[in-house]
């Protein structure tokens, strides 16, 4: 137990160092407080991939709080309170360990996928992946975090399960935009660019808002003024993009007149 606690204490060490040198908060990668589903099983270590490695971090997180909850229950049986408070205490702190899911559906899947097939199964789970963001909306108040990670899942496993649906890409347009608000601005820009890699007709924003992440948040001035002028050439061709066309042209301008200085 005392590993497994050693174990824990280092990865959120990590965590907490390594984003401070990030561009992205990962917020959106947070499980929900909802889902505590543990999957796979032992792995060898020296031959283990990402994702064993990931599926084996679940069994351990949802052992070690199996454990905790059975010497609770232990406790409350035999009567030891002291002993009983410890392990309530370490099972409510572990609702403060931030716990990430590791695996980026994006990132595996080949950008050279294509949205092309009508799925009747796809269409299903993304208009409940739509109205799970719709929910996600509180008045006044924000949005629900939890149910967004919620939604973010439903994209994914639309994207995983059926990846040459139709709706490949309108899943990840809009996932990107989840992670915009999560400030993930490296996962943003993954899903915008699948959005359109996926359909390069596609009616979404993606390389005008790929172009803005590249631009605003991670500064990589040469790709994002090269991405503008290919969303003036391509999503800016529709009529309802007028706003974005003159956003791009104001930072081409701007990106122009940087270069021109550092050069």
């Amino acid at each position: 137990m005392a590993r497994i606690v050693l174990t824990v204490v280092i990865i959120v060490l990590l965590s907490i160092s390594l984003g401070c040198q990030q561009a992205d908060s990962g917020r959106g990668r947070l499980i929900s407080s909802q889902d505590t589903t543990a999957i796979g099983g032992s792995i060898n270590i020296s031959q283990a991939g990402e994702t064993d490695i990931v599926e084996q971090i679940a069994i351990n997180r949802r052992a070690y709080q199996q454990g905790l909850e059975l010497l609770i229950r232990y406790y409350t049986k035999t009567g030891n309170n002291m002993k009983l408070n410890w392990a309530k205490e370490e099972l409510m702190s572990l609702d403060s360990i931030p716990q990430y899911k590791y695996i980026i559906e994006a990132e595996i899947l080949d950008s050279n996928l294509r949205a092309s097939t009508s799925i009747p199964e796809a269409d299903d789970l993304y208009m409940d992946a739509l109205k799970l963001e719709d929910e996600a909306r509180v008045f006044l108040i924000g949005k629900n975090s939890d149910k967004l990670r919620e939604t973010l899942d439903k994209y994914d496993r639309l994207i995983r399960s059926y990846p040459t649906s139709d709706k490949i890409d309108d899943a990840a347009f809009n996932a990107g935009v989840i992670y915009e608000y999560f400030q993930d601005y490296s996962i943003a820009l993954l899903y915008f660019e699948r959005a359109y890699q996926w359909d390069p007709e596609t009616p979404y924003p993606a390389r005008f808002r790929s172009a803005r992440i590249l631009d605003k948040r991670l500064h990589r001035n040469a790709e994002a003024l090269e991405l503008y002028r290919e969303a003036l050439n391509t999503e800016g061709k529709y009529g309802k993009r007028r706003i974005w066309n003159e956003y791009a042209e104001e930072r081409i301008r701007a990106l122009y007149k940087i270069e021109g200085e550092n050069n």
